[in-house]
């Protein structure tokens, strides 16, 4: 089960011998112990009496279950989390897995780890009386969809998909920076009920996303030596190719799609607008499309896929190489 999922029906815990978190979104396991605290305890996560933490490289497993067993006059269950439990498991895997046996009362033991092999012995003992939930990182649609519920949920904003689309581009993937930014995006819209593409490239990554946007702007509009200053500034500033190859992913597929519109019969203006192309931005595409000419637009998305793929590893050029070789491609200057 996924910690997605996991947060909507934490009453499955409630018969678990044993809860293990594994993966490396340590969002995502915060959210399943606050579920936990929530459901076994009735508590917050911050005021809960019963739950008690270790760390796995300082703890021997007597001390862990001997804290499991232990009855507390202030709460009728308990919670022990071991963290950073890896070792923890591999030292101890025989108790473990006889602990994994049977119930301690209402009490559950929980351990975060970062990998759970499930053909372990273990693995298959708390699969069958325990529970495992998957903390791994969300990718693709299943983030931006957290995105999106999450900005329902907890600050009763609509985030569009293109909204949530871009706030991946600029921010990453990591669920807690993601959420520190909506919390930001609900602030700054107040008491409009949506959060768009506009109110993210207004406040979502600092003057790196404002630079980006300059860059591709130039791109757009022909401006070769700013673009290219723009993109030093960016990787001077220590900024990652493969993030800025992401804000120009963003763009530049819409203007791809619309190419692909215009070509099946829809006039440029409305294929462009379909394409998702923000309205105040429609007129310089076309004038960027009708500069760079069909053959070339009809490679776009070829072409950003070749600049990923040799980001990750399928070009000897240096990364900085690489990616003035995409602006000037798409600026329409060269034909590397």
């Amino acid at each position: 089960m996924h910690a997605t999922e996991f947060v909507k029906q934490a009453d499955q815990a409630q018969a678990a011998t044993m809860v293990v978190l594994f993966g490396a979104e340590s969002h995502l396991k915060t959210s399943v112990l606050t579920a936990l605290c929530q459901e076994l305890l009735e508590s917050s996560i911050e005021d809960a009496i019963g739950l008690t933490r270790f760390t796995g490289k300082d703890v021997d497993f007597r001390t862990v279950r001997d804290e499991v067993q232990m009855v507390s006059m202030f709460s009728p269950s308990k919670i022990v989390v071991v963290e950073q439990a890896d070792e923890f498991v591999s030292a101890n895997r025989p108790q473990l897995e006889s602990f994994a046996e049977k119930p301690v009362g209402k009490s559950k033991l929980v351990l975060e780890v970062k990998k759970w092999p499930g053909n372990t012995k273990l693995a298959k003992k708390v699969a069958k009386k325990g529970l495992a939930v998957e903390c791994a990182e969300l990718t693709g649609g299943r983030l931006t969809g957290w995105l999106t519920r999450q900005a329902t949920e907890e600050y009763e904003k609509h985030l569009t998909r293109d909204a949530a689309q871009l706030m991946t581009e600029l921010a990453g993937s990591g669920l807690g920076l993601l959420d520190q930014e909506l919390q930001k995006l609900a602030a700054y819209v107040g008491d409009r009920e949506k959060i768009g593409a506009e109110d993210v490239r207004t406040l979502v990554g600092g003057w790196k996303a404002e630079t980006t946007w300059t860059m591709i702007n130039a791109v757009r509009d022909g401006q070769v030596d700013l673009a290219l200053n723009c993109l030093r500034k960016l990787l001077n500033a220590g900024e990652a190719p493969q993030k800025i190859l992401g804000g120009m992913n963003y763009v530049f597929k819409k203007v791809a799609q619309a190419t692909e519109l215009s070509r099946r019969g829809k006039p440029l203006p409305a294929a462009l607008k379909e394409a998702g192309v923000y309205y105040k931005e429609v007129d310089a595409m076309q004038q960027y499309l009708r500069r760079i000419r069909r053959p070339r637009a009809e490679r776009i998305l070829n072409r950003l896929a070749q600049a990923d793929f040799h980001l990750k590893g399928g070009s000897r050029l240096p990364d900085h190489l690489q990616m003035e070789q995409l602006v000037l491609w798409l600026a329409g200057s060269s034909d590397l």
